[in-house]
């Protein structure tokens, strides 16, 4: 539990510097750590508590039309993703979520440049696929980042609109979780009340630092992490498939 809080003050420390990246960070650690269908809920929980104590300066700058075309291609990709949740074995999550981290990772460390202009019709196929990563990770995330940043150009607005879809998501994971028994696992509300210091701390150290630090040079050192992560997963989850 310990090396479980040291994961959440650095991941909640890059979700204050960045807006997202929290669980995509300490998930991929974590579930050597803890079942993955106790670490999925535990960390929509921390997310949730982590937008209710320091989002609300967020609200002013948050993006909403480009929320709105998003949300429901990413309620429709969550429905398939808890049903893999609940039904696929955990080793073989666990290969999915390591290609996944390799996946995105590359993307970020080949991208050169200011991220690539997308079109509206991209809220499909990143809501669809940002859903059912959300419900089967709690790393969907990523995807919204992507868009977002192919979006909207403003940093503050970019940063609030990620921090907000993330709250979305969570909330949205929240009625579909506790409907399908996640939440009431044993031990899920004492854990994520023992964990809740690091996010504090996590969160009040990526915003001292937001102003200093340039979000593009630890966003690249994360996909640096997420490689040896991802790596990690599939040595682990590969020999039992």
């Amino acid at each position: 539990m310990a090396l479980a809080a040291l994961v959440v003050v650095f991941a909640y420390a890059v979700y204050g510097l960045t807006g997202f990246g929290s669980t995509v960070i300490a998930l991929p650690v974590l579930a050597h750590l803890i079942p993955l269908k106790f670490a999925v809920p535990m960390l929509m929980l921390l997310d949730v508590s982590a937008f209710g104590l320091f989002g609300a300066r967020f609200l002013r700058r948050i993006e909403y039309r480009e929320i709105s075309w998003l949300i429901p291609f990413v309620l429709a990709g969550m429905v398939a993703g808890l049903t893999l949740l609940i039904q696929v074995a955990e080793h073989k999550l666990l290969a999915v979520l390591g290609a996944f981290l390799l996946l995105y990772a590359g993307y970020g460390l080949t991208r050169r440049g200011a991220p690539p202009s997308l079109a509206r019709a991209w809220c499909a196929p990143i809501g669809l696929a940002g859903g059912a990563l959300s419900a089967l990770f709690g790393t969907g995330g990523v995807l919204f980042a992507i868009y977002n940043a192919g979006r909207i150009r403003d940093k503050e607005a970019l940063r609030a609109t990620n921090a907000a879809m993330i709250l979305i998501a969570s909330a949205a994971r929240i009625a579909l979780f506790a409907g399908a028994g996640l939440l009431s696992q044993d031990g899920l509300f004492a854990t994520v009340l023992f964990l809740l210091p690091g996010v504090l701390g996590g969160v009040w150290l990526g915003n001292r630092l937001h102003a200093a630090v340039a979000a593009a040079a630890v966003v690249k050192a994360v996909y640096a992490v997420l490689v040896i992560a991802g790596l990690l997963l599939l040595a682990r989850s590969l020999p039992a498939l």
